[in-house]
């Protein structure tokens, strides 16, 4: 279990968390025919943007309530109101979905009440979904954001339905990928269950040209099957960012679930085929079968290159946990871990020592490490240090294919042991002839013998 150390300090130094709003905010671009809205001021929504964009490479959809210097003293209902409209008129979402700021958090817009009255007010909005999640960037992190979101769209649109035995519900935490999320598809489809995924950013987020334009999310959950979320037989949460989503679903619906912390490894990917085999009544495919075998060929291969080497890592809890856990696996030491908010992932991970704080503190804990691993504002202190770096996390901007890299399932973890094994190999510093200066005596002995010419010939017979 690590200690929980909170770093107090006047400012953050190249900053390590992101803001609960820009959690929140991807977690509602996983929703279907969505219009994510930040409430606030345009500033706020405009570094989100640009992260999201440098990050997944795709045009986000993410408008504002554009809080200005009045209406943030005055409050806000106007600016939500005139936002809803307007929304509603120029891109008919099926969901709109808002999360609050610092700003008006501050302030205490009462945005719930605010949703009534303009209800009352505007019959017309009857045909669009209104989800609110209350996020501050002043607490909490990305993750916590997300968690918030994620919650507050089960509460607002998830009823009650008839079981069907052969559906169930992936809650998939911040930390997973598009790619992360196709692959627990494809390995619940095996076992003949049909499964929802809320959000679902393999739908929006997974770098497609689509057919037509929206000005909304183009993919994702859709409205249906975030209702029809409430018929499911179990819900599948990875990550402990999900567990509040996955209560409220069995609250409203009665729905069982199971917490799976991680699916980076190999027991726990054991664990969670096992439980899709019980819940199917079918055994294991061939397919994955095999895949454990290769991952334990692979666990064999990269041990010789990441056993014993000692890592400087940074990420949100639930990711922190994932890819530390897997690497104090394969032999490596966790001497340095930061992370951005508390969590009970924290008690989980196989480290002395979990520090809340920034990059700065990571970059002065990496100095004798032998890897850095953290996301995309990391690389500067990596190119100090003379490190090399594994970019996870959001965001990674300075790589192509986020949206399709896959580190879970069998073939996942297998990919992220091949990533890391082959970083540290390029490490290694391989010998040259100068590298063993020889003797004056050797060198003597190692000159070539000169060819006597005639001349010297003929003197030596005279």
């Amino acid at each position: 279990m690590a200690h929980v150390v909170d770093i107090k300090k006047a400012c953050a130094v190249n900053p390590l968390k992101m803001s609960q709003p820009l959690g929140a905010s991807l977690a509602f671009l996983g929703l279907d025919a969505c219009m994510p809205v930040m409430h606030g001021s345009q500033g706020c929504t405009s570094f989100g943007l640009v992260l999201l964009v440098r990050h997944f490479k795709e045009a986000i959809p993410l408008q504002t309530t554009a809080m200005n210097e009045v209406t943030s003293i005055l409050g806000g209902y106007d600016n939500i109101e005139a936002a809803l409209l307007n929304i509603r008129k120029r891109a008919a979402p099926h969901i709109i979905a808002i999360c609050s700021t610092g700003l008006t958090e501050t302030k205490g817009d009462d945005v719930e009440g605010y949703l009534v009255t303009i209800r009352k007010r505007h019959p017309e909005l009857a045909d669009t979904e209104i989800v609110y999640a209350s996020t501050p960037d002043y607490v909490g992190g990305f993750e916590d954001g997300y968690r918030v979101a994620v919650t507050a769209t089960v509460r607002t649109l998830v009823k009650p339905l008839p079981r069907q035995t052969d559906q169930v519900t992936l809650l998939p935490g911040s930390h997973l990928s598009p790619g992360d999320i196709t692959e627990l598809r494809e390995i619940i489809e095996a076992f003949g269950l049909s499964v929802i995924v809320l959000p679902d950013v393999s739908g929006s987020l997974d770098g497609h040209i689509p057919p037509d334009w929206r000005g909304t999310t183009l993919g994702g959950t859709s409205l249906q099957d975030i209702r029809a979320a409430g018929a499911s037989a179990l819900t599948l949460a990875v990550g402990e960012q999900t567990r509040e989503a996955a209560l409220a679903l069995q609250d409203i619906a009665g729905t069982p679930f199971e917490m799976f912390d991680r699916l980076i490894g190999l027991e726990v990917n054991d664990r969670f085929l096992q439980c899709l085999a019980r819940l199917s009544g079918r055994p294991v495919p061939a397919k994955y079968r095999r895949q454990r075998s290769q991952l334990l060929d692979a666990m064999l291969d990269g041990h010789f290159y990441t056993g014993g080497i000692k890592v400087a890592m940074a990420a949100e809890p639930d990711l922190l946990l994932a890819v530390g856990s897997l690497l104090h696996e394969m032999g490596a030491e966790l001497r340095c871990c930061v992370s951005t908010t508390k969590s009970a992932s924290h008690a989980l991970l196989p480290a002395p020592t979990v520090i809340l704080g920034d990059l700065e503190d990571l970059e002065r804990g990496a100095a004798d490490c032998d890897l850095i691993v953290t996301h995309s504002h990391g690389r500067q202190a990596a190119e100090r240090l003379h490190k090399p770096l594994l970019r996870i996390g959001f965001p990674v901007f300075d790589r192509v294919g986020n949206a399709h890299r896959c580190l879970v399932g069998y073939r996942g973890t297998m990919a992220l042991i091949f990533e890391v094994a082959n970083l540290m190999i390029d490490q290694i510093k391989h010998h040259h002839a100068d590298d063993w200066p020889l003797s004056p005596e050797a060198l003597r002995a190692a000159a070539p013998v000169a060819t006597p010419t005639p001349t010297d010939l003929a003197v030596a017979s005279a």
